[in-house]
This record gives C-alpha cells, structure tokens and sequence, in this order.
C-alpha cells in the first residue's frame, strides 16, 4: 500500500467522551476508533492497515482542508476550502461524566455549507475486532444504518440517503450555504430517526461541558494556548469509570518507520499517570487526581505481597496484559508488527514507587490522603525496601537485560524521602527512621556508584559508558540543586551528547536497549530538558529551547511520542508525557521570566 494511503501521525486530531476516543485527519477520515474503551478492539483502524482497517470519512472532494478545535474545547472542526464555496465538519464525542446526561459512546459528525453550496461525500467502512470479524449490513430508509457482527453493532443514524456497497454505505450530498446535514454514530443502540435539533443539542451540551471544565484551571502564562490545550488532552486520556490515564490512545505506531518498536500505549503506567496528576494538579484540576488516588489505592490493596505493583494496568485495574501480534494488519506504512497487549506489565521498573510517592506527597498538599490509602502505601514501600537495589528494567522498559539504573535509585530516593515528609507533614504512622535510611542508602549509591568522574556526568548505570536523558529529572524531584556542580556538569554532557538543536534522546542508539533499529528524539526528554535548564538560571536559552519545540507541535498543538530526523511525529499519538512535561516545562520557565 503506498504511503498515500496514509496520512502522516502529525495529520490528526482526536476527540473523546471520557472513555475512549477517535483520531480525525485532516481529509475528514476518522481512522482509529475503538469503541467503549480505550484498549477495546477496533472498528476503524485504516491508520494500522489502509485495506483491512476500516474508516469513516465525510470530506468535500477537490478542496484543501484545515482543522482547528473550537475555542477551549474537544469539539474539532474540519474546513474545506474549495474555489466556490466552504464546508466544514464539525465533530466530537458526548462527555460521559457524571455531571452529563449519559450518552451511550455517540460520535457526533455535523457537515455543514458555510460559504456556496459545498458539494459531500461520505464513506463508513468499519471492520470490527481489528478487521477480523466479518459484519452485514443494512438500510434503514429515513433512519440510517445498522453494521452487525458477533462482537458488537454500529449504528449510522442519518436522513441522508445511503446506498450500500459491499459492507460499507456510501453518500454523496450537496448542502446550499447555511445548510446542515448531521451523522450520529452509535455504539449497540437501537437505531431510529433523528430528531431535528438533536445533534445541535449535544453540540451545545459538548461545548459546555469543556469549557465550563478548563474554565477551572488557574494557569494564565504566557503560553496559555499550548498549555490549555494539553490540559484537554489529558482530560482526554482519563477513563471516567475508574480514573485510569492511559499513556496514549493508541497501539503501534512506530518510533522508526519499517522498524518494530511499535507498542501498546492503551494502558495505565503507574509512572504516567503520577506525573499527569502532577501536572493535572498543577493547572487546578483536584477532581482528576481525587479519581487516580482512588484507582490507585484499589491496586495497592489488590498487589501481592511477593511482587508489588505491576508496572501498567488495563483501565480497570487488570494487569495480565498478554502481548499478542496482529499479523493480518499491515501496520502503519508498512511498519510490522503490530501489537496488542504490553509485556512490559510483567518488568519490574523500581522507579514507578519514587513517581507514585511524589504524586501522592503533592496532592496531599492540597488534599489529605485517607488512612486506608496511607495504609496501602506503606505495604508498597515496604516490599521496596527488600528489593530497591535489585537490577530492573528501568523506566525506558529496555529489553537487553536488567541493570541496577541510576534512574531507578533515584526516584527509590524519592519514594522513601517522600513518605518522611508525608509522615512527618500529616503526623502519620510509619517506619520513619528506616526510611530516612533507606532513603539515604539510595542517595549515596547515586552519588559513589552512578558518578562518573572521567565523563563528568551520572551514567545510566554504574560502570555504563551511556548517558540518560531521565537524570534530568534530578533537580525536578529535588534529589540535587539546580546548580549543583555535578548535576551542572551532567547537564553539559546531555546537551553534548543527546541534544541537537532542542530535541533531545533517551539515550545513544547503540542496540544495548535489546531492540534492532533507530528512534526519533523523545519530546518528554526535550521538555525536562527545558525545565533543567530553567532550574539551572539559563532562562534565555531555556526559553529559546522551549520556542523551537512549540514549533514541532502539530496544527491543533498535539504532540507523538517523538520527533523523526525531518520533524515528523513518530510513536503512539497524542502522548500524556509530552503534554505533562510541557505543561510542567511551561509553569517553571515562566515563573521564572516572571
């Protein structure tokens, strides 16, 4: 399949009801779609498989097109600009929250004439279970369509005449200016006419609902518009029912083209979803973090006493995520495999306990944890406390073999430097002494074992000749001064060994990762990177920094997982990481401008 076939990562948009979401490119195509949940089995995966996929697209044929997301909200509009006349189509997804009438996962498609008569075409093609279950369908005259397979039903509710080709309906219309034609996709309903007014009643209530919820954040920088829309992008990623945050909302879309690091993202990574908290809390939003402590004490409670927490989580709560290949798809641009599932729930990564007691220390500022979640922690930190010097597979998840990681003694320091002050701050009980010195025991295995003299700089792991863009963090987390002379002097080696202009990598591509093949530059590295400078007094370049990667941003401010040798999006699509890291990179620097 050519290349054609599939629009570039950075092409897309993505809307969300609080549950799952939908990737809309810029020619009107919704080309991922998993309905219910985030990690459910899909019914448009044209962006995995342009044949086998499926796709939705309502687009005005020989026009150029262009997005943008109506002002503070999720609602994306789609404009076609043809030489005679403007469409649009406006879409977005219900909001299931609990201050909303539910809405069983409705995608809203409203084409409208804004300028001539815009002539439409309309295309739903949906392949369910990742295109392995085969499906009828039929014609409701006056109501739509109904797609039906053994894994669920579809249904396209629209007055719009249809006609049936294959398993897939087709449309062609015209709309004279100011006239409107509205597509609702529904997920098992029953299909019957829609009423007039009905799409125009969710569009209102859509809107409300977001703006009426970034209206609460407190962040008024310079950098408003960058900020407020990766707040939005957060609040997408949570899943309502439980509070989860997925990492992205997407699986196998690749860190290098023909290269086979593609991987899940639709779960919850304890260590992702401490730091959107963070961030979260940062702009205001206490409710989303009130939700995520919740999920989280469910897990704490639910881990075995011989292992602790696992690494990532369905939405749920499950942590068996068996990793399986789809071998029918082709992937994206020829990029195989393509994976479901995330062996990594099975690594241990000791990191993920310095992220969680971080994040729980700063909502406890603002909001006190209860006892039976205090309670639960300490049960984590005290299995920590066997097992923090064992080697692990660190927080980049390599699969070349366990080492005992900087980074993972790091953020042990974290954990248990975290826990005193809770103890000491709430009055609360706990080993308070042996945490100090655990704590300390962590400190000094940074300081004499993952210092290099001879490079200046903290290696990825003692005796590693690697640097590692996450020791960027040490000054974040407040382990070293932002003007310490070691942490000064690891900050120099980074930028001359991982940074070209702003982007930064995890870590010199040399295969000891256990993985063939290349990546892009890491946006979340690029961003800490921003930060440490800032924390460091080198605001001026800092700043410069900060500019050049708004400007790898996509069209509507969405970022991947990373950024190709030609300023590309690479990776699952749009990333919590990224969009935490500059929020957080977006408060310091301007703090401190301030």
């Amino acid at each position: 399949m050519p290349d054609t076939d599939y629009p570039p990562i950075e092409e897309h948009a993505v809307i969300g009801d609080l549950r799952t979401v939908a990737l809309v490119a810029t020619d009107g195509t919704i080309d991922w779609y998993c309905p219910q949940r985030f990690d459910a089995p899909s019914v448009f995966a044209s962006l995995l498989d342009a044949e086998r996929g499926g796709s939705f697209r309502i687009h005005c044929p020989d026009s150029h097109a262009k997005q943008l997301y109506l002002p503070d909200s999720n609602v994306l509009m789609t404009r076609f600009l043809a030489p005679r006349a403007v469409g649009e189509v406006v879409d977005f997804m219900v909001p299931m929250d609990s201050d909303v009438t539910e809405t069983p996962h409705v995608v809203v498609r409203q084409a409208r004439a804004v300028r001539g008569t815009a002539s439409f075409r309309l295309r739903c093609d949906p392949r369910f279970d990742y295109g392995r279950t085969a499906h009828t369908v039929t014609l409701i005259p006056g109501s739509g369509a109904v797609f039906e397979s053994v894994t669920g039903t579809l249904v396209l509710r629209t007055s719009l005449p249809l006609r049936v080709e294959g398993t897939a309906v087709y449309a062609e219309f015209d709309l004279a200016n100011g006239e409107t034609a509205d597509i609702v996709l529904e997920w098992n309903a029953t299909i019957r006419p829609l009423v007039t007014g009905e799409a125009d009643a969710l569009f209102t209530r859509t809107v409300n609902y977001w703006q009426s919820w970034i209206r609460r954040g407190r962040y008024h920088g310079r950098w408003r518009e960058m900020v407020v829309r990766s707040a939005l992008v957060l609040k997408l990623l949570v899943y309502r029912p439980t509070g989860a945050l997925v990492a992205a909302p997407t699986t196998s879309l690749p860190e290098e083209l023909g290269g086979v690091r593609n991987w899940d993202y639709r779960y919850t990574w304890i260590r992702d979803a401490a730091f959107t908290t963070y961030a979260l809390m940062a702009l205001g939003f206490t409710d989303e973090s009130a939700a995520f402590m919740d999920w989280l004490e469910h897990r704490c409670h639910e881990a075995p006493t011989e292992s602790g927490l696992y690494v990532l989580y369905s939405v749920d709560g499950n942590p068996h995520l068996d990793e399986m290949v789809l071998d029918h798809l082709a992937g994206y641009r020829g990029s195989k495999p393509v994976r479901i599932g995330n062996a990594a729930a099975e690594q241990l990564q000791l990191d993920i306990y310095g992220e969680l007691m971080d994040s729980v220390y700063l909502y406890n500022k603002q909001v006190p944890i209860s006892f039976q979640l205090w309670e639960a922690l300490g049960r984590q930190l005290d299995w920590l406390s066997k097992h923090w010097d064992s080697p692990d597979e660190g927080i980049w998840e390599t699969r070349g073999g366990r080492q005992r990681f900087t980074y993972s003694a790091l953020m042990t320091w974290v954990a248990f430097e975290r826990a005193c002050r809770i103890s000491r701050q709430r009055g609360l009980p706990g080993p308070t002494n042996d945490w100090k010195d655990l704590a300390g025991q962590a400190y000094r295995f940074v300081q004499n074992e993952s210092w290099n003299p001879q490079r200046g700089a903290y290696m990825e792991y003692p005796g590693s000749e690697r640097l590692d863009a996450s020791l960027l963090c040490m000054p974040l987390v407040k382990f070293s001064g932002p003007t310490d002379p070691r942490f000064l002097s690891t900050l120099d080696r980074v930028g001359e060994d991982l940074v070209s202009d702003s982007l930064v990598r995890r870590y010199a591509a040399d295969g000891s990762d256990g993985l063939t093949g290349d990546e892009g530059t890491f946006n979340l590295c690029s961003f800490w990177y921003v930060e440490a400078l800032t924390r460091a007094g080198r605001v001026s370049e800092a700043r410069m920094v900060f500019e050049k990667m708004l400007t790898y941003a996509n069209h509507v401010g969405l970022y991947a997982e990373e950024i190709g040798p030609s300023g590309e999006a690479l990776g699952n699509f749009p990333q919590a990481f990224t969009h935490l890291a500059l929020i957080s990179a977006a408060i310091h620097l301007d703090r401190a401008l301030t």
